[in-house]
């Protein structure tokens, strides 16, 4: 090492360019530059001889590794602690260089079992396809940092390659369109596409009994295709598309700018017809178009699948229930946040931030606003109307002899007026115990049959059945008001008409 910096030096390379080529300190590559060679004798001998912090703990550690050849440095470091409550407080990179030294003294190398490997048969055409993800940081034109997130996905055979970036981690319908996009760059589906067991295709895995996300399941179906999930913790089943993967970070994305997501993928695929499936192959030394202009009529036909994919971006949701969402604050009702986890859907719409769900269902609208650093808050939100309407419908349900039923109709009231559901549940339960219990359910019956969803309604229909009225009087969507007679102080009012008056009077005074 000595003489190699010191050649370098000689050729005329600065210190910093001989520590990046060597891979040391630059004050190492200082301290020898500034030695000649009896110094750097001299500081090697005095190395050798100078007393270690741990020489105390030789015979443990020696005897530790002479026993269990395979115990890690790390290891060693918690048994050091833990026999010797007075061990020193150093640095596990001490403690690393300090056992090294014990396995050379007493020539004990560490033992590692290594997987076996064995050549593979090239696949034949159309056989399989190997999926895998990866995400980078890259940098916009204006220094920023952005991280990205992409699918790729490579045929096994003729190693033909897609990839398809997005700005935010991939869900399960998210995958299903990158694999629809994948399908028609192909212009075919292999019989079976190797994954990892990621938690966007898999929901869980029990001794090789596999469960998919619903989502990921049905377009399996819908594609017939077969599937391969390789085992927890054994990527080399895929090394294809991890070969892809780190092709794609270190070929396309190093030192890459980022301006939007559109424009990347754009290039990706430029890059791909341009290198990615152009260049020779490294291991099977053919061009990977000219091997998938082979493969692609043993592929099966491919019909596109319409994907319906909920508007707007992920974010993930604030313990406080709220987003950042272009340095702003915007509240969300409470009970949102879940977990770590949590995300809502947000999409602009007119100057309005609609945010819903993943799945698309709809939480609240916030005015966007254009400043910096602001709180834009809802003081309805902190409510958790959810939970406290869904234990109303539990507790008006409970009036009714049949709960099912009753819950229901009732939400169906709560679908149909949602900003009135809770005067709506108000309003029956108060006149529940006006009515008897047959009444009650009767009338709830007739209500579900004629599609009746409001509480007014309901109320006419119980007191018709419970009163004097003939059944058959009552109406099929809403109940006929009764005539009633206005109680005056002189009786004799009730029965009077008023007199009329017409325009043309009015317009005869105005002209003369």
């Amino acid at each position: 090492m000595y003489h190699e910096i010191q050649r370098l030096n000689r050729d005329g390379h600065s210190i910093n360019s001989i520590s990046e080529f060597l891979g040391i300190n630059w004050r190492t590559v200082k301290n020898y530059l500034g030695m000649d060679e009896f110094e750097y004798e001299q500081f090697i001998q005095n190395q050798s001889d100078r007393k270690k912090l741990l020489d105390t703990y030789e015979h443990f550690v020696y005897v530790r590794l002479d026993k269990h050849q395979s115990t890690s440095a790390a290891q060693m470091h918690d048994l050091l602690k833990e026999h010797y409550p007075d061990f020193p407080e150093v640095s596990p990179k001490t403690v690393f260089n300090f056992v090294m030294g014990v396995r050379q003294k007493y020539n004990l190398p560490k033992i590692v079992c290594e997987r076996e490997y064995m050549l593979v048969d090239e696949l034949p055409f159309g056989k399989q396809a190997q999926v895998d993800f990866g995400q980078y940081n890259m940098r916009t034109t204006k220094g920023k940092r952005v991280k990205v997130y992409f699918f790729t996905i490579v045929l096994s055979r003729s190693r033909y390659k897609y990839v398809y970036f997005t700005d935010h981690p991939f869900t399960t319908q998210l995958s299903v369109m990158a694999h629809e996009n994948a399908f028609a760059f192909f212009e075919g589906i292999p019989q079976e596409i190797v994954y990892d067991q990621d938690s966007v295709f898999m929901v869980d895995e029990n001794h090789g009994d596999l469960v998919l996300t619903k989502g990921f399941n049905q377009y399996v179906k819908r594609q017939a295709f077969d599937i391969y999930f390789c085992r927890k913790a054994d990527p080399e089943t895929k090394g294809k598309v991890e070969n892809v993967v780190k092709y794609v970070k270190q070929n396309f994305l190093y030192n890459r700018s980022f301006e939007d997501i559109e424009i990347l993928n754009t290039e990706a695929i430029a890059w791909l017809h341009r290198t990615g499936n152009y260049m020779e192959h490294g291991t099977t030394k053919l061009c990977p178009k000219q091997q998938w202009e082979l493969e692609k009529d043993h592929l099966k036909s491919y019909k596109p699948v319409e994907i319906d994919l909920p508007k707007g971006t992920l974010y993930t949701v604030r313990k406080n229930n709220s987003i950042s969402y272009k340095s702003n604050f915007y509240s969300l009702p409470q009970g949102t946040y879940k977990n770590s986890g949590s995300e809502v859907r947000v999409a602009e719409d007119n100057g309005t931030l609609i945010i819903s769900l993943p799945d698309g269902g709809e939480l609240c609208r916030h005015k966007k606003c254009n400043g910096k650093g602001k709180t834009i808050s809802n003081t309805d939100h902190k409510r958790n109307k959810i939970d406290k309407v869904n234990k109303l419908i539990e507790q008006t349900a409970s009036v009714f002899s049949d709960n099912l039923t009753a819950k229901e109709f009732l939400n169906c009231i709560k679908k149909e007026k949602p900003r009135y559901v809770r005067d709506q549940l108000a309003l029956i339960e108060k006149h529940a115990g006006e009515c008897p219990q047959s009444v009650l359910d009767e009338a709830l019956t007739y209500c579900i049959e004629n599609k009746i969803h409001s509480a007014v309604d309901f109320i006419s229909v119980a007191k018709k059945i419970g009163g004097d009225l003939d059944k058959n009087e009552l109406p099929n969507e809403k109940p006929i008001a009764k005539n009633i007679k206005i109680k005056t102080l002189n009786d004799m009012a009730s029965d009077m008409e008023p007199s009329t008056s017409y325009i043309a009077d009015y317009e005869n005074i105005i002209l003369n």
